[in-house]
């Protein structure tokens, strides 16, 4: 079976879990605590198995592979049906370059080590990260709302079924709301987000249906 090392509300982890949930691939949750004791991600036995020391990192057999896209992407390959990439060639290259603008431009500026830069290095309190996150959530995703939010014919981002760009989409969706941002600068990518919530691949992968969650 595979393993799965991820943080409850890690948007790269919740990528993955949409994934694996959609494809019906059986995992296991091995659980790293990014904050506890300093971030168990920094830890010894955690660095050995991924120097990175980010999360998510994928177990398949002799495999170790971390980077949530290069997961994805070898997902799709290990695990072909249901394919979470389009048929078309071009739509195909649209869902990467959404997926690339959430992962490249958007994720790593909420990104804890991103925060607790700004904090220890240029002595941002919690008011002035709060703004730090929401500029840049809210300008990535108005800049996918106005690209994007009319690209499929159906509830999801590209069409009728959900995609790569869905996996990315919704845990973003989820970091907005979480950090307070302004919905209406996104209104077609939160409806999006919202259908595909309605789907129990999502609802599994949800942060608060984890078993490392804290309420």
């Amino acid at each position: 079976m595979l393993k799965l090392y991820s943080y409850w509300r890690s948007s790269a982890s919740y990528r993955v879990r949409i994934a694996l949930n959609l494809k019906g691939v059986p995992y296991e949750i091995a659980p790293v605590h990014l904050l506890r004791g300093g971030g168990e991600q920094h830890g010894p036995a955690y660095r050995a198995l991924n120097p990175q020391g980010r999360v998510p990192l994928l177990v398949d057999g002799d495999l170790r592979l971390n980077q949530s896209l290069a997961i994805l992407e070898y997902l799709e390959d290990r695990h072909p049906q249901p394919s979470l990439l389009p048929p078309s060639l071009t739509t195909r290259a649209q869902v990467r370059a959404f997926c690339q603008a959430i992962a490249a431009d958007i994720q790593p500026f909420h990104n804890l080590s991103t925060l607790d830069a700004l904090t220890s290095r240029f002595a941002a309190d919690e008011s002035a990260r709060g703004d730090w996150m929401r500029h840049w959530i809210e300008r990535g995703l108005s800049a996918l709302e106005q690209e994007y939010g009319a690209a499929g014919d159906g509830h999801y981002v590209f069409g009728a079924a959900p995609t790569l760009a869905d996996c990315l989409l919704v845990p973003q969706i989820y970091s907005a709301q979480r950090f307070g941002c302004d919905a209406s600068r996104y209104p077609r990518l939160a409806e999006m987000a919202a259908q595909c919530m309605e789907l129990p691949a999502f609802q599994r992968a949800h942060p608060d249906q984890q078993p490392d969650a804290q309420r």
